[in-house]
């Protein structure tokens, strides 16, 4: 399994930029780019729930788990 990230769409849905974003949740907005492309290895709960605060939503709204794509294939 592998974890897909779409915390964009979600930013798309409420019109938000990642800027305003990372202001309100106190982190960088180098963090929150991150976040949005899925560079990051982990989040950590607080944030987490900060995001989903702000943005008015659920952790699965942000977060998916998909099986993993073979690219070999």
């Amino acid at each position: 399994m592998e974890i897909i990230v779409r915390l964009d769409v979600v930013l798309a849905q409420r019109k938000m930029k990642a800027r305003d974003l990372a202001e309100q949740i106190g982190i960088s907005e180098q963090n929150v780019s991150h976040l949005r492309t899925g560079k990051v290895k982990g989040i950590r709960f607080n944030t987490l729930a900060r995001i989903c605060e702000v943005l008015q939503c659920q952790p699965g709204d942000i977060l998916e788990a998909a099986p993993l794509v073979d690219k070999d294939a």
